[in-house]
């Protein structure tokens, strides 16, 4: 729904400012990956999100934290939002991603990639409190 809000309000106007000289609403889209990379392979990255959904759905079904849960939903739900968006942009699946948050420092992003990297600091998190865990109590796995 962002980036179709994002395509609707920002497409061909100049950056929103939302907090000046620090983060601003910037309407562009990315054939490639993270940071524009590999652009001339979207193939590459559908069968990328398409391999993280199956990973994501058969972890899933033996989770051993809640925080594992909450970061695979997170990954999953960035891995579909930018699918989609290759799916309805473009002939089989080579369209671009919408991308709109500038922060001048960091290439422009949207929120499906800000669930994907969430999601996987969650996941590290989790995945060491439970390494930690099972160090002090080697019996509890």
């Amino acid at each position: 729904m962002t980036k179709v809000l994002a395509e609707e309000l920002l497409q061909g106007r100049p950056p929103v400012e939302v907090i000046p000289a620090v983060v601003q609403l910037r309407f562009t889209t990315n054939p490639g990956g993270a940071f524009g990379l590999f652009g001339s392979a979207p193939a590459l990255f559908v069968a990328i999100s398409v391999l993280v959904v199956g990973a994501v759905l058969f972890a899933s079904r033996d989770l051993p934290s809640t925080g594992s849960a909450v970061g695979l939903g997170l990954v999953l739900a960035g891995a579909l939002g930018n699918l989609t968006d290759r799916a309805i942009r473009g002939p089989g699946f080579s369209g671009e991603v919408v991308d709109f948050i500038d922060f001048h420092v960091w290439p422009v992003f949207n929120l499906a990639d800000t669930a994907l990297v969430i999601g996987a600091v969650v996941l590290l998190i989790a995945g060491i409190r439970r390494d930690r865990a099972l160090r002090r109590h080697p019996s509890a796995s």
